[in-house]
Order: C-alpha cells, then structure tokens, then sequence
C-alpha cells in the first residue's frame, strides 16, 4: 500500500495545498495507476468506462492473525474513539448514535443473524420459516436464550419491542416503513387497537409475524429482531423509558458479556456471562474506554487498549512504528455527505415536509456545491486512499446494488460557475460573492461537527471551494460542533442549519426507504418526491424479489439521487482497526460477532 508520511504541520497549509491541487487536476484522475480504491474519475461528471472499482480493503488482511494459543480467561481492553463521551442510550430499541451501538454490542445482540452479504440466517438464537406468500414469518427462539438475570427470552419479549416501538408514546427513532409494513400496526400506532394483530405469539419460544406486503428486505437483515426483556420494563410508562435506569444505568441483555458498571459516556466493565446461549466467552471480562482520536496513537502504542477502529487520517504516519498490532479492514458500511435542509419533519403527520421556499430549494445551487469541491483531493491528502471519493448513496459494500457506474459531478469549478450563472446567481454588486436570483444577500449556514483533527481544516477546505465559485457559505456560529449536539440540531431542523455535513452507516439493507423514505425519521434533509416514493415502494416489491429487478430499481434510484440532490456523497470508507498481538480470533468481516470465542495470549499487551 501507497504510504505517504504527511507531517502535521502540513494541515495548517492544506487548504493552500488542496487549492494547488485542484487547479493542477483540472477535475481528471491523474493517479488512476495508484492503489487507493478510489473510483476512476473523469472530466465534467462523464459516465465511467464501466469498470468493477478496486476494493482498497484487499490491502488488509480481515482475519487477525493469531499469534498463540489463548490463555484461560484475561481482560480484553477495547477502545471506543470519538473526540467526546458515548451518550449512553444503551438499548437497541431506543438508541440512535453509532457509539451507543459500540457499548451495546457486546452485552446485547440481534435474535437473528446474517452473513457477509447481508443475508438472514438460521445461525443466530432464533431460526424462522416462511410462508409461500412470503409474508408470514414464524420464528423459533432457542430453549437455551436467557437474559442476563437467568429469565428466559421469550416470544413475549420479542413482541414487546414492537410493541414500545409502535406505540404513539414511544420516544425514538425506530419507528418507520419496515414497522408499518406489519399488520395491525398503523391501528395500533394511531390507538385505535390496543394489539398489533400481525403478531401473535404462538407459544413461550414462538413468535409469528404477517407483514402487509412481501419485501425482500425482510430477507436482508430488514427484520427487528431485538427484543426487550418485559419483566424489567413493562411497569414502566413508555415515555419515560429511554431515560429510565434499565436503557442509562443498569442496562441487562442476552449476549455474551454483562455489564458490571458504568462511567457515564467514559467507559464500561463487562464481565463474562457464563449462560450464553452460544457458550461460555473464554474471556472473563471486557473493559470498554473512550479513547480521543488525538491520543489514538498512544492508546495503541502503550497497550493501553487492545481493539481500537483507528483514526484513518493517522494510519500513514503511525503504521511503521506500530509493531505490536496487526491492522485488519473492511469496507465500511457507511458515507459522508453533504446534507441540503429542503423542509421539516411534521412529527404529527409522522412524514417529511419539503418547502419550495427553502434557502436549498433550488436543485441547480445543489449541483453547483456539488461541482465546486474537490473529494479526491480530500481523500488523497488526509486519508492517503484509506478513504475515496464517494458516488452514490448506496455504498460499495453492498455490491449487488452499488452502481459504479452511475453518472455524477465530478470536480469542475467551470462547470459550478455557468450552473451558478445560468441560475441567475449572479454578483451584483461586484463584491465577488453571488446574490440570489432575486438579487437578495445569499449566506449559507454550513454545520460540521468536531470529531477529528482534520475536521476543522476538511470543513474550511468545503467553505473555502465554495468561495471561489462566489457563494459566501459560512461556519454555522464560526465554530465547530460537538457531535451529539450537532445531530440533536439537524434532527430539529434547525432553522440557522442550510447545510451540513454529516454520516451515515447505512445498515444491512440497500432499501433507501429509512434514510430517504417520506415518513423515515432520519431522512434529515427533509426531502421528497413522488419519483423517490415510487422506486423505494419498487425496490421492495414482490417483483423485486428477482434480484436482476431489484438491481435495476436501484440503479434508477441512484440515478435519481444524483438529478434530485438532496444530499451528495462525499467519502467512502474503510473500517480500519489495530489489533493488539496478544488478541486471538477477531475479525472485521460483515455478520461477524462471535465475541464469545474471542481470547488473548497473555494477560498483558504485546508493546512495540
């Protein structure tokens, strides 16, 4: 792999640099021979020549090499980065932040499993047949499932979850097209049923579910599959459960380790759970911290923590000192964008409402933003190929659906400015920042969070690109923004937010129904249109139960997105982790969680 040892006083200057670049490149791909991954991009968005993309994940082994046999039992140190606490909504049904989803997995897991292409299984802790109508689902939970206090997991529990989702108290963000789909539940979310009449349960270890319609999501790891364990929580009011001491505090689940304690959004003891229904973890226990991306290097260097998903931006320059661990990747399932606030989410209705008269309603600005910025320079400069430019809003880690080809704005300043003109965006008054087509002062409010070193000088690089087509886009209150704030704010539709720049990790599933659905929560820009509902209702069709169909849905909804704008894909990404030495049987491969059979070689860290 390609290492470029980029000093850290280069990011005071990388906006100079970024410039440089992007008038040298001209918008073509001048390191089309190099290893990155990155798609091979052409001049003034051209379609591509067809090509299969390369996967920069080759580069890395997924499987950690084991450098010994186990010991019996040791702690494992796991390092959770972020630039700022977890904020500790610990149950699958009520959390919305990846991080909380990081504490989560190793005390609780999904009753279903998957494998590398996203596909149920009959492996997990409960099997399932179908109907020939594929819409009925009876599933199966095994006899030897227990919560952590020695109750069994039931059907009962399993329904339970549904029921707190689907009821109109309920104070999260799981509640979208895949819940409505089932029968009875519209009834019941709007309270004209007390039960949801697609879900019966048919015994103490059997659940069955009819559906509305047959999807193929359903066959994708679309299922909820997490139950809540009713003896704990069904004397609480559903409202108050998310902050309740059992979701904050004291939080109980069914996988392979118990929580001991927790520092609130600093750190967590786990202690083995010796019941697990796939068998006792040789480990005994995990000890969970935060670790800043500013000190990632140390915290893998000293030991101090033993798995950590490594700051990419680092990679370069710490890879040849870092001997005591193995780094192993994976394509993430996950992108940044742009994000264009088009509208408001009517929490009454439960559905998005775009406004024509939205600062970002006009799609040309849109696709002008999206012409003016340079991502192959933002990737080659700080992630040194461990991040590419992005194209389509369905990732490359679902490959059956990923369109590489797809036509897109590809860096071209020229092109940015004759949309721009063309648009009546003109400068009139000679300052050398644009005024709307109506003349009037155009500021556009840009949100970007503070979750790494390289945040601030990547978001001034987007503000600074933007300027030199002439639009004055300017750091939402001059400053960045921490994490959990900065979501809480985007998820309110704050009216000060124009833009922002955001991520996703898209899931299991290619269905874009629960980031870009009319009635998805997390559909943050807020956007619609009868063309997006069309083809995400297609894409889940009983037709598109052919994959070749399906295919082709999708292919025309990245198509769509492109045209549409309302958001534009910035970075993909690999999932990149140090693995101390002494860590035997991990892996970074999709549907992997066997955190149980995980062990290490020695009770304290293998050091450089």
């Amino acid at each position: 792999m390609k290492k470029a040892n980029l000093s850290k006083l280069l990011l005071a200057m990388m906006l100079l640099l970024f410039l440089v670049l992007a008038a040298c490149n001209g918008g073509s791909d001048d390191s089309a021979d190099d290893d990155s991954g990155s798609d091979e991009s052409t001049e003034e968005g051209a379609e591509g020549d067809g090509g299969e993309e390369s996967n920069p994940a080759d580069n890395f082994p997924m499987d950690k090499t084991n450098a010994g046999e186990a010991i019996d039992g040791g702690t494992l140190n796991y390092g959770l980065q972020l630039p700022t606490v977890f904020e500790g909504v610990l149950n699958y049904n009520f959390y919305s932040n990846n991080s909380d989803a990081e504490v989560l997995k190793f005390f609780d897991e999904s009753l279903l499993a998957w494998d590398e292409d996203w596909a149920t299984t009959q492996d997990g802790a409960a099997t399932f047949e179908i109907s020939d109508d594929d819409k009925t689902f009876t599933f199966t939970i095994r006899d030897e499932v227990n919560w952590h206090d020695g109750e069994p997991v039931t059907a009962e529990d399993w329904l339970f979850s549904y029921e707190v989702i689907g009821h109109p108290d309920y104070t999260g963000i799981r509640y979208d097209a895949s819940f409505r789909n089932i029968e009875g539940m519209d009834e019941y979310h709007s309270g004209e049923a007390d039960t949801i009449s697609g879900i019966e349960v048919i015994d103490d270890k059997t659940l069955e579910i009819t559906y509305k319609e047959a999807w193929p999501s359903l066959l994708e790891a679309g299922i909820w599959a997490y139950a809540m364990p009713k003896h704990i929580f069904e004397d609480i009011p559903i409202e108050e459960m998310e902050e309740s001491e059992y979701v904050r505090e004291n939080p109980i689940g069914m996988g392979p380790f118990k929580v001991e304690s927790i520092v609130p959004g600093e750190s967590v003891t786990y202690t083995a759970n010796e019941d697990y229904w796939k068998g006792a973890p040789k480990l005994d226990s995990i000890t969970l911290k935060v670790v800043s991306p500013e000190t990632a290097v140390q915290a893998v260097e000293s030991g101090e923590v033993d798995i950590l998903s490594f700051p990419r931006d680092q990679y370069p320059n710490a890879v040849d000192s870092l001997t005591n661990v193995e780094f192993l990747a994976n394509i993430d399932n996950a992108y940044t964008y742009i994000g264009f606030k088009l509208g408001q989410w009517n929490a009454d209705e439960g559905q998005v409402e775009m406004d024509p008269d939205a600062k970002m309603a006009d799609v040309e600005l849109r696709e002008a933003m999206w012409y003016a910025v340079d991502n192959d320079a933002v990737a080659e400069n700080f992630f040194d190929g461990l991040s590419w430019t992005a194209s389509t809003l369905i990732d490359p880690s679902k490959p059956k659906y990923h369109n590489d080809e797809v036509e897109t704005p590809t860096y071209d300043p020229d092109m940015a400015n004759q949309i721009l003109d063309e648009a009546g965006y003109e400068d009139v008054d000679g300052d050398g920042i644009r005024e709307t087509p109506d003349g009037e002062e155009l500021t556009i409010n840009f949100a970007s969070m503070d979750n790494s070193e390289i945040a601030e000088p990547i978001a001034n690089y987007y503000i600074q690109a933007w300027g030199e087509v002439g639009l004055n886009v300017q750091l939402l209150e001059g400053r960045l923004h921490e994490p959990n704030a900065f979501y809480d704010r985007v998820e309110a539709d704050d009216p000060d937010i124009d833009i922002y720049q955001g991520i996703w990790g898209t899931g299991s599933d290619a269905d874009p129904s629960g980031l870009y659905g009319p009635e998805a929560p997390f559909n943050y820009p807020r956007y619609q249109s009868d063309e997006n509902d069309r083809l995400i209702a297609e894409g889940n069709s009983e037709d598109a139960f052919d994959l070749e169909y399906r295919q082709e849905v999708y292919k025309e909804w990245q198509e769509l997105m492109v045209e549409d704008i309302p958001v534009f894909p910035t970075l993909y990404r690999l999932a990149l982790e140090s693995v101390n030495e002494r860590v035997t049987d991990y892996s970074v491969r999709i549907g992997w969680r066997e955190w149980h059979e995980i062990g290490v070689t020695q009770e304290e860290p293998v050091l450089p």
